[in-house]
């Protein structure tokens, strides 16, 4: 896997085919593959996986998460999460990206432990389901006791800024036991800084521009979703967006 700087790892969230062309055409070193990033992410088809899989070469970790809302799941989430995580195996994903909580806030680690034992030996992270915990320093070690690879945190802000200082003593805090990636409102005109301020090595960002649709009739009474006129735009990651990100931070 190609490093996107001298020592920091690029990492993009994607939802469709063309996002991941881009994100490897502007020099990302992995792409987090989803469906459906309005509601954070879920899993993205097996369709998706495969052909997004012929087309790039850099990284592919898939999202496992059966659907949106919050990170507690009952047997049946949980076996559908198996079988998702299967599905990526098969199909040539590089890793996965997951995480479970309980209802008071704490990981369910021996939940997220079985299904980590389910995807090796690919390569797995904890998601943003990290920052809902309500401590975050007793979930870092609860993480960690997962088996985890990875940990996906804005530092339990909105976003990364407002996260700096908690990402910096994560990142602390992890003693090197896992890896700490920044990811949560990274774009190119903050990514140094946030890197400067909390040692990261790995950052995620998601860098979409809204692109109209092509379609010239359209019949303003119906909408299939619940945010109005989004079938006439799209979301997609440009390829010159991830090279301006790469150069921010070289």
């Amino acid at each position: 896997m190609r490093q996107s700087s001298d020592s920091v790892l690029i990492e993009i969230a994607v939802d469709s085919v063309a996002s991941a062309i881009a994100s490897e055409r502007g020099g990302a070193a992995r792409v987090e593959l989803c469906a459906n990033l309005l509601e954070g992410g879920v899993t993205p088809s097996a369709g998706m996986i495969a052909v997004v899989r012929a087309a790039i070469s850099i990284g592919l970790h898939v999202m496992i998460r059966p659907r949106g809302g919050d990170f507690t799941y009952d047997a049946a989430e949980i076996d559908v999460m198996a079988c998702d995580i299967a599905m990526a195996k098969s199909l040539g994903a590089d890793g996965v990206v997951l995480g479970i909580l309980t209802t008071s806030g704490r990981v369910d680690v021996e939940g997220t432990r079985r299904l980590i034992d389910l995807a090796r030996p690919l390569e797995v992270t904890f998601h943003r389901a990290f920052d809902m915990s309500a401590n975050l320093l007793e979930s870092l070690e609860d993480v960690c006791a997962t088996g985890a690879d990875r940990l996906l945190t804005s530092g339990g802000e909105a976003n990364c800024l407002e996260g700096t200082e908690t990402l910096a003593a994560l990142v602390k805090a992890a003693l090197g036991r896992i890896a700490i990636m920044a990811g949560g409102g990274i774009r190119p005109e903050n990514a140094a800084r946030i890197i400067a301020a909390t040692g990261v090595r790995d950052i995620h960002s998601g860098l979409s521009t809204t692109i109209e649709s092509s379609v010239v009739y359209r019949n303003p009474r119906v909408s299939m979703g619940k945010v109005l006129g989004r079938e006439y735009e799209r979301h997609q990651v440009t390829e010159e967006s991830v090279r301006q990100l790469l150069e921010s931070i070289r």
